[in-house]
């Protein structure tokens, strides 16, 4: 009897889909929190760099028990989220490694809205600052939410390369390529790597991230039923665990 290895990805940027689709590999669009798939149809699974953008507990700790729906009895699962200690047993992650000499730094706005109060408790970008941002933090229409907002709700937001100093915040991301003047392609705009007319030119978009402290992702698993960790353990700045489906 044959086997046959099928390897699918999902995510919800259609964007990202069509780059695997340009490349032959099978993805489609989908939500972390209700993927389309049939429940036990996975011998593995792998999320890595996702859960860490879900901006509640709740939802945190979903996105755990539909990747564990996934699985069949004994199938295995990987996640991997940003680690709040980015130096750990005095070895700092590459992630610190890529701008030596950063003083951490994070600076608060305010987002008008927000689900509740946020606590004070791999992955790059090519951001050098750490400007404040107007933008509204609110993702109750993408994720459904039905809390209510909460008035004057501050956020920090990091300063790359640098530790953190909240599990809750916004990490700036410039857009590579920047954005066209009138009259004239991106192509045609070219000012040196980390320049401040690079930086002016390329959008800035504020990610939200909740970074797990040491032992966090484990509890979350361990308190499912329907799965049993295998092994937790950081890597380069980052919590793992491996998962297998009871």
């Amino acid at each position: 009897m044959k086997h046959f290895l099928l390897q699918v990805g999902c995510d919800r940027s259609k964007n990202l889909v069509d780059i695997c689709g340009e490349k032959n590999f099978q993805a489609f669009v989908g939500d972390a929190l209700s993927v389309p798939m049939r429940s036990g149809s996975c011998d593995a699974c792998i999320s890595i760099a996702v859960i860490h953008h879900f901006s509640t507990a709740e939802r945190r700790l979903a996105s755990i028990r539909e990747l564990a729906r996934l699985l069949r009895p004994g199938g295995m699962a990987l996640i991997y989220v940003w680690a709040m200690e980015q130096e750990y047993k005095n070895q700092k992650s590459k992630y610190l490694k890529g701008k030596n000499g950063s003083k951490g730094k994070e600076e608060e706005i305010n987002t008008g809205t927000a689900h509740r109060p946020l606590s004070d408790q791999t992955l790059d970008s090519s951001s050098q600052d750490s400007a404040c941002s107007d933008q509204l933090f609110n993702d109750s229409e993408d994720e459904g939410c039905d809390a209510k907002p909460v008035a004057a709700s501050r956020l920090p937001v990091h300063t790359n390369r640098t530790s953190f100093h909240s599990q809750d915040l916004l990490v700036p991301w410039h857009l590579k390529g920047g954005s066209k003047k009138k009259g004239e392609s991106v192509d045609t705009v070219s000012f040196p790597a980390g320049s401040k007319e690079l930086q002016e030119l390329s959008p800035v978009f504020h990610r939200y991230y909740h970074v797990f402290c040491e032992g966090e992702l484990e509890a979350a698993c361990r308190s499912l039923d329907c799965v049993r960790v295998q092994k937790s353990y950081y890597d380069q700045g980052n919590w793992c665990v491996v998962l297998e489906k009871l």
